[in-house]
């Protein structure tokens, strides 16, 4: 069994399917709360129309209806109103989904005044609709969290605990319990395979507590910060000192390391982004990716496409993609050795993808498949180095970039940070753009990315 075998074998105590299984209900919890809101929202808007009906018939109320329910669930979504953490919490699921219908309700006397349609509604029906539609809606939201919150507790979130030379507490409570030391987990920072190993024991977990020895405590927190996971670390000295940026696991309060980069709705943002450009490319470049199959078959032995492990999001390994433009023999599987200008390993069609980024067109189907993203830190190989240093032993934020899905181009790429990285000051340049990145994400500068990178397909770099 080879090393990256062994790193897929352990599961925690439960296995993947309770995990799996927590987060299908709350999927299937949001879309019942938002059914509930959109019940609530017509029954209240029906009180208006039954008080004075539009102009127009009962075609034209239900397009009115229609046009504002859909307004708030856009509002609603990216105010948060859906947020999982919100359904047991009714506080803050009454104060997200308040938020989103007044939002609703301003957008909807805007239209009304810029079409001039404000003689068609009674201002008392109008106002009598909204009304009890906001009550409403409040109402049924306060009633399910409350029965959420006492049917559930905390058992929607699936979390784990990992104990790492530590006494093992007898009773977990809810969460899934994995000894270190018994698996053979160890906080390494110079082992890829390990951290892949933690990568896919906390892939479908929510949270994660680390209880440690203090020595082992800022590798593990430098390892849960590339996870893409709330993580946190057991560290019973800083109860007295309350600070502010702590949870709680039992009788202990724990330090929060790390919280993924990005909330659902902005996933959800950029995988539709993701989506929406990558199938439409995938169709109209077929003809193209085509013609560079057989003018690679014909030129040289081998598969037409390249296979790499590159590590991704949560600093686990995935096969990445690329047109071969390299002699089979002397293909680099770790990375190593970076392509440089007089690379001799090449064959003369690979020269020519690489030099106009043709190479990197297969890399769509990663993006369809959910390994990446368009836009994000580029994946590298687990042997690429800098000086013949490996990339996380330059910097050690190296490992953070991960805290996202890799990128077919990103903010690195487009400041002419690409090509061989032959010195220190490479990566620490690419990893410095890719924090920035990460740390200023929007969907607009998805876009702005993607634009520039239009402009640098064939660059001084590309070789």
């Amino acid at each position: 069994m080879s090393r990256i075998d062994l790193a897929m074998a352990t599961r925690p105590a439960g296995g993947r399917g309770p995990a799996a299984a927590h987060r299908a209900l709350r999927i299937w919890l949001c879309l019942a709360l938002a059914l509930w809101d959109m019940v609530a929202l017509t029954c209240g808007l029906s009180v208006g129309l039954a008080l004075a009906p539009v102009d127009g018939g009962l075609r034209d109320s239900g397009a009115s209806v229609a046009a504002l329910l859909m307004a708030y669930l856009i509002i609603a979504f990216h105010n948060q109103a859906y947020d999982p953490r919100g359904l047991t919490n009714a506080t803050t699921s009454c104060r997200n989904a308040a938020r989103a219908f007044a939002g609703t309700v301003l957008i909807f006397f805007l239209v009304l005044f810029a079409v001039k349609s404000t003689s068609t509604f009674s201002r008392a029906a109008v106002l009598a609709g909204l009304g009890c539609a906001g009550g409403l809606l409040l109402a049924q939201r306060l009633l399910l969290s409350r029965l959420l919150e006492r049917h559930f507790g905390d058992r929607l979130f699936a979390e784990l605990l990992i104990v790492d030379d530590c006494p093992i507490p007898e009773n977990p409570g809810q969460m899934a319990l994995v000894d270190a030391q018994a698996i053979g987990l160890r906080a390494d920072l110079d082992d890829p395979y390990m951290l892949h190993r933690l990568g896919m024991l906390l892939r479908d977990h929510d949270r994660v507590v680390v209880a440690c020895p203090a020595d082992r405590r800022v590798t593990w927190a430098q390892m849960l910060k590339g996870g893409n996971i709330l993580g946190e670390i057991v560290s019973p000295e800083v109860e007295s000192m309350a600070p502010l940026t702590v949870g709680r696991w039992q009788d202990m309060a724990t330090l929060v390391v790390a919280r993924g980069p990005l909330n659902l709705a902005n996933r959800a943002t950029k995988r539709l982004l993701d989506l929406f450009v990558t199938v439409p490319l995938l169709i109209g470049l077929m003809p193209l990716m085509i013609a560079v199959a057989v003018a690679i078959k014909l030129d040289s032995p081998g598969p037409v496409f390249f296979r790499q492990q590159r590590i991704g999001r949560g600093n686990t390994l995935f096969s990445i993609l690329k047109f071969r433009s390299m002699k089979v023999e002397r293909c680099d599987m770790d990375g190593v050795r970076s392509a440089s200008r007089t690379d001799d390993r090449i064959t003369r069609v690979g020269r020519f993808i690489r030099r106009t980024s043709i190479d990197e067109l297969p890399q769509l189907i990663n993006v369809l498949l959910g390994e990446m993203s368009l836009v994000g830190p580029r994946p590298h190989a687990i042997g690429s180095t800098a000086e013949d240093i490996l990339f996380w032993r330059v910097d050690r934020q190296y490992w953070k970039r991960h805290a996202l899905k890799p990128g077919i181009t990103g903010l690195a790429q487009i400041r002419g940070f690409r090509g061989a990285t032959e010195t220190r000051a490479d990566i620490l340049q690419r990893v410095e753009a890719d924090l920035e990145y990460m740390n200023g994400w929007s969907l607009m500068r998805d876009i702005v990315i993607l634009f520039g990178t239009v402009q640098i397909l064939v660059h001084r770099n590309a070789f």
